[in-house]
């Protein structure tokens, strides 16, 4: 397998005639991760995965692997292995038939046709047409496709899709392990529940343009959390906050104390004796904050590059194109 190598956007733009698909992108992917690709339907997600592999011509900006445009790889299935649509098969031909035949055009050793069958459980089914596979099948063996160069990075587009919870796990532990092994690993998906129990990085676009990249943790400032905590004993436990210099608002549902380490609050109860009938961390929820960064209503400093968040909400809106690959 060749080194895990960094993806690397710089001010990636696509436009189709009047409309901008995806406008001035810039980000790194780096290896040994699982980066998240989130946006609504529609965002540029798979034009900007299509725009990386040479697929569609960017109109201006760059995309590169390990500093190379795909179209100058040497080796391109052993450096990038991609699976971006499900049903990209003959369907008169088996599994088995189809990566042989991908393995002769690239020269990738035979024996990885049934190692990476193997891998993604098709074992059993190498030999049946692909026209008789499930969603959640081609979905497999699009994967296989894609690890049969055994390539540094993996750029899959929506790769669960199809997939039962069993198979949606199993894809979420094959994708974690092929990035403990050093490789780069960017996944794309419009839902935040599928992606946030999976990655380690994130990136959002919205309607072409990048609108958050970091952790799912960075997604929400520490300061939007607050901490409601109660007590049977509630004038105590105002008094215990008090003494300990932290302020308190009074709800009816306990006491609400913004921006508070649970685990503080409840040491400072334990040392007052004050037994607690209610302790939470409440903020906002992830869908939530993945909605409105899509709408706008949300900015983060992290998209910007060192713009200010508040230079970045005056610049004007961009409409998503209509062509059906900008998606």
């Amino acid at each position: 397998m060749p080194d895990g190598q960094t993806l690397e956007f710089s001010g990636l733009t696509k436009r189709f005639g009047p409309l901008t698909a995806v406008d001035r992108f810039t980000a790194r992917v780096e290896p040994g991760l699982v980066t998240g690709f989130l946006g609504p339907n529609g965002a540029g997600k798979t034009t900007t995965m299509r725009m990386l592999l040479g697929l569609v011509r960017a109109t201006d900006g760059s995309a590169t692997v390990g500093g190379t445009p795909y179209a100058q790889l040497r080796h391109p299935l052993q450096s990038v292995g991609a699976a971006l649509e499900a049903s990209s098969f003959h369907p008169g031909r088996s599994a088995a038939a189809h990566l042989t035949a991908l393995a002769q055009a690239s020269d990738v050793p035979i024996r990885r046709v049934d190692e990476t069958l193997a891998l993604v459980g098709l074992s059993d089914a190498a030999g049946r047409k692909v026209g008789g596979y499930s969603l959640g099948m081609r979905q497999r063996l699009g994967l296989a496709a894609a690890l049969l160069g055994d390539p540094g990075v993996l750029v899959l587009d929506e790769p669960t899709n199809g997939l039962d919870p069993e198979g949606i796990r199993w894809m979420r532990d094959l994708l974690r392990a092929l990035a403990r092994e050093g490789r780069t690993v960017f996944v794309s998906s419009h839902l935040l529940s599928e992606v946030q129990q999976t990655v380690d990085s994130l990136l959002v676009i919205a309607r072409g343009r990048l609108v958050f990249q970091g952790t799912i943790d960075e997604l929400v400032d520490p300061t939007e959390y607050a901490t409601v905590v109660d007590a049977p004993d509630r004038a105590g436990l105002t008094a215990a906050l008090t003494a300990a210099g932290v302020s308190a608002e009074v709800l009816r549902a306990g006491l609400r104390v913004d921006a508070a380490d649970p685990a503080d609050i409840g040491r400072i109860a334990a040392s007052a004796g004050i037994a607690l009938s209610l302790l939470q961390r409440q903020g906002p929820s992830l869908e939530q904050v993945f909605l409105q960064l899509a709408d706008g209503t949300r900015v983060h400093a992290s998209a910007f590059g060192g713009e200010s968040a508040a230079g970045a909400e005056s610049a004007p809106p961009v409409e998503p194109t209509q062509e059906g690959d900008a998606r």
